[in-house]
């Protein structure tokens, strides 16, 4: 199964796995799954690092590919299919990050690794 970290999720797995559930933990642990990041994820977290509301143990250049390599999470970028399919979308979530995560979903087929409930009410599969 190809899997797609929400950013949240891909905080919590690398810094406060009790937040996660058992099943997403075993999903992202299992060695047939496929983990991606989204650019998109690694820009909101310099994003909200930059001002000061996400502390990171270093700065986000550092922090995220090393904790996303150690873990054997791959990169996603942010292709023009995807970004494209944003038109597509009803605007359920106003957030551009998730909405971003949710178009690479469904353009190449994800399932993401997610507690926010409005991202379910997208037609992309959501595990949580």
């Amino acid at each position: 199964m190809k899997l797609l970290l929400d950013t949240c999720t891909f905080l919590w797995l690398v810094s406060d796995t009790e937040r996660v559930p058992r099943k997403v933990l075993d999903l992202f642990q299992a060695a047939e799954n496929d983990v991606y990041l989204s650019a998109a994820s690694a820009w909101e977290i310099a994003l909200k690092y930059a001002r000061g509301r996400l502390l990171l143990p270093t700065p986000p250049e550092h922090f995220v590919p090393s904790e996303r390599d150690g873990r054997g999470i791959a990169p996603l970028a942010i292709d023009e299919e995807a970004a494209l399919h944003l038109s597509k979308l009803p605007s359920l979530h106003r957030d551009p990050f998730d909405r971003i995560l949710v178009s690479q979903a469904i353009v190449h087929g994800f399932s993401i690794l997610t507690p926010d409930p409005l991202i379910t009410q997208y037609p992309a599969r959501t595990i949580w």
